[in-house]
């Protein structure tokens, strides 16, 4: 699934081509994604202004002088900027198309991505207003998390990735931050101190910068938006490396699954 530095790095991608730029036309071959997407969108966004683009968590919002388009990649899904026309493949399900002759193509295999439309306050969208606060803030911080964390016995892992506390983080940045700030994924969230917490704060925030600068993550469906994948695999010190040796320690990597997801950890530098 596209995290987080994947979806901002098809943000900064798009941007350059579509904003303040005027829709002529859209074109929908499947509406059915994860949610309908609406039956009359081509007529809502007909020579309409992108006045503005911004993520919010794992969201891509699209702003115009009516109302917000809201789109969520899914598992797989991509944006992307043809240059002309394009035929279009069987899961390219949308088209936005245009007066420059840019296209934006929204392609989703999976079809568990979004593309919705709000008018008024999109943050008060019922996806996006209980999202808690962005980890790339000055307000993400250890004192933040140690407040949230205060009777909450949940894995250290499991509480970083409730979308209500930070949004944005998935596995395999959880994984990563984890095995960088030397805490044990299970461990009680309520246990760490606040030392530990001003230390995986700013590790997070590193992590997520360096894998927005190297293009995000290569996943075996994700493509940024000129098609080329992310490079920040090549940093991935314990995701996907099960029973490898612990770049730190030497010792065999340890897989155990929490929350249904894979969690990689090493037993004896995460204690």
């Amino acid at each position: 699934m596209p995290e987080l530095p994947e979806v901002e790095t098809t943000l900064r991608g798009i941007l350059p081509s579509i904003k303040q730029q005027t829709i002529a036309h859209v074109v929908v071959r499947d509406y059915r994604l994860r949610w309908p997407v609406p039956a009359n969108i081509h007529l809502i966004l007909r020579n309409a202004t992108i006045d503005d683009l911004w993520r919010r968590g794992k969201y891509v919002l699209f702003k115009t002088a009516s109302g917000t388009i809201i789109i969520h990649l899914g598992m797989s899904g991509r944006l992307r900027i043809l240059t002309e026309p394009s035929k279009a493949n069987k899961h390219d399900h949308i088209d936005i198309v245009f007066h420059n002759e840019k296209i934006l193509r929204f392609t989703d295999p999976r079809r568990f991505g979004a593309f919705l439309w709000v008018e008024g306050d999109p943050h008060q969208h019922a996806l996006l207003k209980h999202l808690g606060i962005e980890p790339l803030t000055k307000n993400f911080s250890g004192k933040y998390l140690l407040e949230r964390a205060r009777n909450k016995k949940m894995p250290v892992k499991t509480f970083i990735m409730d979308h209500k506390v930070v949004t944005g983080i998935g596995n395999i940045y959880a994984v990563e931050a984890l095995f960088a700030a030397s805490v044990y994924p299970m461990q009680p969230a309520n246990s760490l101190s606040l030392t530990q917490w001003n230390n995986l704060a700013k590790v997070i925030k590193k992590i997520l910068r360096s894998a927005i600068q190297r293009g995000g993550t290569t996943l075996k469906d994700f493509l940024n938006s000129d098609g080329k994948p992310g490079y920040f695999s090549n940093q991935l010190k314990v995701y996907g490396r099960a029973n490898l040796p612990c770049v730190k320690c030497g010792s065999l990597l340890k897989s155990v699954k929490l929350g249904q997801r894979s969690t990689v950890y090493c037993a004896k530098c995460q204690k």
